[in-house]
Protein backbone atom coordinates (compact mmCIF):
# COMPACT_ATOMS: atom_id res chain seq x y z
CA UNK A 1 0.00 0.00 0.00
CA UNK A 2 1.11 3.39 -1.00
CA UNK A 3 1.32 6.00 1.51
CA UNK A 4 1.83 9.74 1.65
CA UNK A 5 1.36 12.67 4.09
CA UNK A 6 -1.42 14.97 3.89
CA UNK A 7 0.94 17.66 3.81
CA UNK A 8 3.44 16.32 0.45
CA UNK A 9 -0.07 15.89 -1.88
CA UNK A 10 -0.34 18.03 -4.65
CA UNK A 11 -2.89 18.60 -7.01
CA UNK A 12 -0.72 17.59 -10.37
CA UNK A 13 -0.12 14.05 -8.04
CA UNK A 14 -3.87 12.90 -9.28
CA UNK A 15 -7.39 13.02 -8.08
CA UNK A 16 -8.12 13.79 -3.68
CA UNK A 17 -11.16 11.49 -3.00
CA UNK A 18 -12.71 12.60 0.53
CA UNK A 19 -14.12 9.09 1.73
CA UNK A 20 -15.54 10.36 5.26
CA UNK A 21 -19.06 10.86 5.66
CA UNK A 22 -21.47 13.31 4.68
CA UNK A 23 -21.78 15.01 8.13
CA UNK A 24 -17.46 14.65 8.24
CA UNK A 25 -16.50 16.35 4.30
CA UNK A 26 -13.77 18.61 5.50
CA UNK A 27 -10.99 18.81 2.47
CA UNK A 28 -11.87 21.76 0.42
CA UNK A 29 -10.74 21.21 -3.34
CA UNK A 30 -11.16 17.51 -2.92
CA UNK A 31 -14.01 14.88 -4.37
CA UNK A 32 -15.78 13.70 -2.28
CA UNK A 33 -17.46 10.16 -2.61
CA UNK A 34 -18.41 8.55 1.17
CA UNK A 35 -16.82 4.99 1.54
CA UNK A 36 -19.88 3.12 1.07
CA UNK A 37 -20.61 4.61 -2.13
CA UNK A 38 -17.11 4.64 -3.57
CA UNK A 39 -16.73 0.55 -2.51
CA UNK A 40 -20.44 0.13 -4.23
CA UNK A 41 -19.97 2.10 -7.26
CA UNK A 42 -16.47 2.11 -8.04
CA UNK A 43 -16.85 0.85 -11.44
CA UNK A 44 -19.03 4.02 -12.64
CA UNK A 45 -16.89 6.30 -10.05
CA UNK A 46 -13.04 5.67 -11.22
CA UNK A 47 -11.25 5.08 -14.06
CA UNK A 48 -8.24 2.64 -14.26
CA UNK A 49 -5.76 4.86 -16.19
CA UNK A 50 -6.11 7.73 -13.41
CA UNK A 51 -4.46 8.04 -9.88
CA UNK A 52 -6.13 8.58 -7.12
CA UNK A 53 -5.63 9.50 -3.38
CA UNK A 54 -7.76 8.30 -0.51
CA UNK A 55 -8.28 10.19 2.32
CA UNK A 56 -10.37 10.14 5.80
CA UNK A 57 -10.14 12.11 8.88
CA UNK A 58 -9.79 8.94 11.41
CA UNK A 59 -7.77 6.77 8.28
CA UNK A 60 -9.54 3.39 8.96
CA UNK A 61 -12.16 3.79 5.97
CA UNK A 62 -9.61 5.14 3.22
CA UNK A 63 -7.16 2.74 4.13
CA UNK A 64 -9.58 0.01 3.99
CA UNK A 65 -10.79 1.32 0.36
CA UNK A 66 -7.27 1.73 -0.66
CA UNK A 67 -7.16 -2.23 -0.42
CA UNK A 68 -10.00 -3.06 -1.54
CA UNK A 69 -9.75 -0.84 -4.78
CA UNK A 70 -6.23 -2.11 -5.53
CA UNK A 71 -7.46 -5.15 -5.34
CA UNK A 72 -9.67 -4.61 -8.12
CA UNK A 73 -7.11 -2.58 -9.97
CA UNK A 74 -6.90 0.95 -9.27
CA UNK A 75 -4.13 3.41 -8.70
CA UNK A 76 -4.62 4.34 -5.32
CA UNK A 77 -2.16 5.85 -2.55
CA UNK A 78 -3.42 6.32 1.23
CA UNK A 79 -3.22 9.76 2.55
CA UNK A 80 -2.70 10.12 6.17
CA UNK A 81 -2.40 12.99 8.39
CA UNK A 82 1.22 12.70 10.43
Amino acid sequence: MKKILLKDYHSNMGIFIDVNSNDNHVVSNSVHIPYEKLLINHSELLDKSKKYYLYCNGGIKSKKAVNILEFYGYDVTLIVKN
